[in-house]
């Protein structure tokens, strides 16, 4: 299917979003819960799979296309947002959690990307969402974000998202990079990702930094990102109440000083 060429325009610095320009008849893809606004004369449509296979394939080539999606741990679905109207109009996808969005143009790319599975953000129609499956196990079993990965593929652009501060590597042939496994966003398909063991027990049972790194090998590029979401969720659910209750509720101590100071207060007029 011929991909649409879109222009775009990413806003915003720690929580952005990308407004996407569509011309009469173009039609952008978003991930099924990343849409922020659209134009009155945009029309919505939730489609099976990627939408990059609507009008060919038939019924049992969208199944296909929709379970690439499900094995990935992402929805059945996704939305397409096409220009019904005469004039161009807009459409804007929000990341959904503090980072940056990457344009990816995967014709400057050689038609595909491999990306981390819950880092896609949107498209334009035609590129095609898929699975990349990692070729050794050691990665599936250690790499921390899972032995399958998501591929765009196509001529056109893609908007990916990452946590933090985003980091763009060449990597030479034979240059080797060691990362923090959650901090791979995406690489090109030629660079070679591997996993190794950190090398002495007592920095990876205490460095903080888990058991295993990923190795990636050049030639090719690599994004990386310096705050994983599962990093995040960490730190957020280390930092909640443990007991079941809401931060209002304070610790004992508080609770119980002021409650006797508030209750003093209150209730100061009976000893008169």
């Amino acid at each position: 299917m011929a991909m649409d060429v879109v222009d775009y325009e990413i806003k915003g610095s720690e929580m952005q979003f990308v407004e996407v320009e569509l011309d009469p008849g173009e039609a952008a893809v978003g991930e099924a819960g990343s849409l922020f606004f659209m134009d009155a004369g945009i029309g919505m449509d939730t489609v099976f799979g990627d939408g990059s296979n609507q009008g060919g394939g038939g019924f049992f080539g969208k199944l296909l296309g929709a379970g690439k999606r499900l094995i990935t741990g992402e929805s059945l679905f996704t939305t397409v947002y096409t220009n019904q109207a005469p004039q161009k109009q807009r459409v804007a996808f929000g990341a959904p959690y503090p980072g940056k969005i990457i344009p990816m143009d995967l014709r400057q790319l050689g038609g595909m990307l491999v990306c981390q599975k819950d880092s896609f953000l949107c498209a334009a129609r035609g590129v095609s969402l898929g699975i990349y499956f990692q070729q050794k196990l050691s990665v599936g079993f250690f790499g921390g974000e899972g032995f399958i990965m998501q591929k765009l593929e196509g001529d056109g652009l893609a908007f990916v998202h990452a946590g933090g501060t985003v980091v763009k590597r060449e990597l030479q042939p034979g240059q080797t990079l060691m990362v923090d496994t959650g901090c791979v966003v995406a690489f090109t398909p030629n660079v070679n990702f591997e996993i190794q063991y950190v090398g002495k027990i007592k920095t990876a049972l205490f460095g903080g930094e888990g058991l295993f790194f990923a190795k990636l090998s050049g030639p090719g590029t690599v994004w990386l990102q310096s705050l994983p979401f599962s990093r995040l969720a960490s730190r957020v659910f280390a930092a909640a109440p443990q007991n079941g209750g809401s931060r209002e509720q304070g610790s004992v101590l508080t609770g119980v000083a002021g409650g006797g100071l508030l209750g003093g207060i209150l209730g100061g007029g009976d000893d008169d």
